[in-house]
């Protein structure tokens, strides 16, 4: 039996004010606000709201039947939570209904993956504690930053307990193989890779309304039956979206709703169910090994990393902004912190990328500036500033021992801490254990007394007669 994943992706960063050099060191607030909240609002109420509500009501209409998996980053809830706060309520009425898993990720959307293996894995920790105070639900299954993954990635993800990964069934890996298949990490046995299916994912996000295409219009039941008419060995279709393509890339007068309403009724016609990929990995077995020795992605023909690593510009910016990774996160000032995630979104590095796509359009044509030296110019203003305030607590004049010294002391505290933590509970359980007993013990005899009272009130009447 075919099975198909269905993946919605929500990400939006923190966009930047224009920030100029005679800003530096005089403005510590970066942030373009009025932007970002008309962005959120727009894009909420256009797509992720209806969109959410179709896959509520496909859910009360199919039931389990029909699943579907969600991958929210940190900084796109915290727009979310200010600007548009009845899309978080949708959202955890979709998680309860338990056909829904939520996806680990960085909390940023960032590349630290690629930059700084220690915040990467911070990240990853901030966004899960995140998603489960939020929706009750700790991720089992990860994607990383626009689906970024490599050999060395995967070791990471494996130590962090991930039983599965999603990434891209790039060609120049892949070759002749098919992304129909659950494979897994040459590096990191027991991690479970699941590959998107390209082709089958931008039918529907770029072709849909594309009076030119030659499959122009395309239907659910035309759409099922191309699933349908795959090898029949192969196990699982994962569609990959930026749930924007649902109501905003693809608008609703497309029927595009109507279209994604109706792919459960016609996947049941053709015997096709619906998984999450935590379900898809316990009932699938790789079928092989993939190694992939560079960094890879789901952006561009390329499936490269260059579009944030592709030029020097990025490369300095990637650069100035990870050498201070180390003193940023031995500081407990949460207004730091907080920056510190957002100057992290891999979209500003995104803005900064000089290379033509395939069609002749460049990346600027995603981005709010006039020019790749643009986004770079306003971004190193603000990281300028960022970096003042970084010394401010933490002089450069600290040298790496004397700082690794320093980070070491506070693990090594934050250890005592927590086996501190742990004595005081045991403790505390074993007094409530203690308590109960004494309690139990003490209540014992009382009640034999009572009952030997009770029998010689009985007893004195009859000895008198």
């Amino acid at each position: 039996m075919k099975t198909i994943s269905l993946y919605f992706k929500i990400h939006q960063p923190f966009r930047l004010k224009t920030y100029r050099f005679f800003n530096i060191g005089n403005d510590h607030y970066y942030y373009d606000d009025f932007q970002n909240e008309e962005i959120i609002s727009r894009i909420a109420h256009d797509s992720y709201i209806p969109t959410v509500e179709t896959l509520l009501e496909m859910i009360n209409t199919y039931g389990k039947k029909f699943k579907c998996t969600i991958s929210i980053s940190g900084t796109a809830i915290e727009q979310l939570q200010v600007a548009v706060p009845e899309f978080i309520s949708l959202l955890k009425k979709l998680a309860d209904t338990g056909c829904v898993e939520f996806l680990s990720e960085t909390y940023s959307h960032s590349v630290a993956s690629l930059e700084d293996p220690e915040e990467f894995v911070r990240q990853v920790i901030q966004h899960d504690k995140l998603i489960h105070g939020l929706f009750g639900i700790k991720p089992k299954f990860f994607q990383n930053t626009e689906l970024i993954y490599d050999d060395d990635i995967s070791l990471m993800v494996k130590a962090m307990g991930f039983k599965g990964m999603l990434t891209v069934g790039a060609k120049h890996i892949l070759g002749w193989k098919s992304p129909n298949y659950v494979y897994k990490s040459v590096t990191a046995p027991g991690l479970d890779l699941l590959l998107i299916n390209d082709k089958l994912s931008e039918d529907i996000s770029r072709n849909f309304s594309n009076t030119n295409w030659d499959q122009y219009p395309l239907t659910a039941d035309k759409y099922i039956g191309w699933i349908n008419e795959l090898p029949e060995e192969e196990q699982v279709v994962n569609l990959y979206f930026n749930m924007e393509t649902f109501g905003s890339f693809q608008p609703k007068a497309t029927g595009i709703f109507d279209f994604l309403k109706a792919l459960p009724l016609f996947a049941e016609q053709n015997g096709i169910n619906f998984m999450t990929p935590s379900e898809v990995i316990s009932k699938n077995k790789p079928v092989g090994e993939l190694s992939v020795p560079y960094p890879l992605s789901g952006i561009d023909e390329a499936r490269d990393v260059s579009a944030w690593r592709g030029n020097e510009l990025q490369r300095e910016a990637l650069k100035k902004l990870y050498d201070i990774a180390e003193r940023v996160n031995l500081t407990r000032d949460r207004r730091l912190l907080l920056d510190w995630n957002r100057l992290q979104n891999s979209d500003h590095f995104y803005y900064m990328c000089t290379k033509n796509l395939a069609d002749g359009a460049s990346h600027a044509s995603f981005s709010p500036y006039d020019s790749p030296f643009s986004a770079f110019t306003n971004y190193m203003n603000v990281l300028a500033d960022f970096l003042v305030r970084v010394k401010e607590q933490f002089p450069a004049k600290i040298e790496n021992e004397e700082l690794n010294s320093l980070l070491l002391t506070i693990r090594n505290q934050e250890d005592e801490i927590n086996e501190l933590k742990k004595e005081v509970k045991s403790l505390r359980s074993g007094e409530e254990e203690d308590d109960k007993e004494t309690v139990a013990a003490e209540s014992k005899p009382a009640k034999k007394a009572s009952t030997k009272k009770a029998t010689a009130k009985k007893t004195t009447p009859k000895g008198k007669k």
